[in-house]
């Protein structure tokens, strides 16, 4: 975790590739993401450290059975997101596709998808991308909406994204179901989730974005 947001965030001795991409990709501030894809694909070890201190820093190395003891290896915070709603979406096929085009032919990434189970022929959909392409996907997605016959297009960019990351995750189960656990314990509201084999993260108020990342490093790094 980012030391500013956690005094007792400490130095991972070592850490996979997969982590430190998946990690780079989610907002934390130590590699370019570019320069650990090169480092995997050729096998060579990265030494990631001080230039200001003669101490050992991290190795970044390739998976190993000892690494994925390791449940959760670090906790990132992105403040830098924004969620579109979609209201009353009708439910037909293709829809998702026909809202989405324009989207994706403009270059926007989109980062986190959710759709609700639709109720009387219409679903909301929710979508998020980085806080500076909030414009740029506004007047994209606004025309879309409107011609799909969605109700109302809603921006919200009050939001952060919150994720822990650990190859542990591989084999150990119940890591989601704490997660949230240490969420709900600190009366923080989980908005949005998304997950893949070694990473879950969640979308929350923007404002208790740090209290989430400390209380998450206190549950799994801290204990």
């Amino acid at each position: 975790a980012d030391p500013n947001i956690c005094p007792n965030a400490r130095k991972i001795d070592r850490i996979t590739y997969d982590e430190m991409m998946e990690l780079a990709s989610l907002g934390a501030k130590v590699l370019q993401i570019r320069s650990v894809e090169v480092a995997s694909n050729y096998s060579v070890p990265l030494h990631v450290r001080s230039s200001f201190s003669e101490q050992e820093g991290t190795m970044v190395v390739a998976d190993s059975p000892q690494l994925e003891d390791i449940v959760v290896t670090g906790v990132t915070l992105d403040a830098d997101q924004c969620r579109f709603t979609l209201r009353r979406v009708p439910v037909r096929a293709g829809v998702q596709a026909e809202l989405l085009r324009p989207l994706a032919e403009a270059g926007v990434v989109i980062d986190m998808i959710v759709q609700n189970p639709p109720e009387q022929g219409h679903s909301n959909i929710s979508f998020t991308v980085h806080r500076s392409e909030r414009e740029r996907a506004r007047a994209l997605v606004t025309p879309g909406a409107e011609r799909i016959g969605a109700d109302a297009v809603q921006l919200d960019d009050e939001i952060a994204k919150v994720s822990i990351v650990g190859v542990g995750m591989r084999s150990h189960s119940g890591v989601a179901q704490r997660m949230f656990e240490l969420l709900a314990g600190a009366e923080i509201e989980i908005l949005m989730i998304t997950t893949s084999e070694i990473k879950v993260s969640c979308l929350v108020p923007r404002r208790v974005g740090e209290v989430a990342v400390r209380a998450l490093h206190a549950g799994f790094l801290e204990g």
